[in-house]
């Protein structure tokens, strides 16, 4: 069972955002090539992304399902991958301090991929969630710039309406 954590500089609302939207999930996620929301509204339980993954000429495409979901706090996804099975991958967020700690936990359930799962593959799996931690942190801290960015212009257009006089 792979367990990961990462303190990500953001607030927990932050790094939900970029998880709870479904149009992002090749972003973060890594080996993932594309993704589409297919069913249901993401995250919401029993709601589906379509995704696809590239290896060389090889193409796999299939689905993530949401089995769990507690906004803001846990995201509990199956994921499917043909013959290989599905996997288990919960994504939780502490809040710590002003930041995020988030914890990534993830290991098969059905199919090839539980009876193929050893310590070698244990291993690439903690090195796909070490990329797939610094991609969420990325996304979230530049989601908080952009919303930091907007305030800002927003401040300046109310500044420049403060020094406009009546009548002007």
């Amino acid at each position: 069972m792979a367990v990961r954590h990462r303190l990500i500089r953001a607030s927990p609302q932050a790094v939900w955002a970029v998880l709870a939207d479904g149009t992002r999930y090749a972003q973060w996620v890594v080996g993932t090539a594309a993704s589409q929301p297919a069913r249901g509204r993401w995250p919401q339980v029993d709601s589906t992304i379509r995704f696809e993954v590239r290896l060389g000429p090889f193409r796999l495409a299939d689905e993530t399902v949401v089995r769990h979901c507690e906004e803001e706090s846990v995201l509990e996804l199956e994921a499917h991958a043909g013959r290989l099975g599905t996997a288990r991958i919960a994504v939780e967020l502490r809040p710590w301090g002003p930041y995020s700690l988030v914890i990534v936990d993830e290991h098969p359930l059905q199919g090839a991929a539980g009876v193929l799962h050893n310590v070698g593959v244990e291993v690439l799996i903690q090195l796909r969630h070490r990329a797939m931690l610094a991609r969420l942190a990325r996304l979230a801290r530049l989601a908080r710039l952009a919303r930091l960015a907007r305030l800002a212009r927003l401040a300046r257009l109310c500044e420049a309406d403060g020094d406009r006089r009546p009548g002007d």
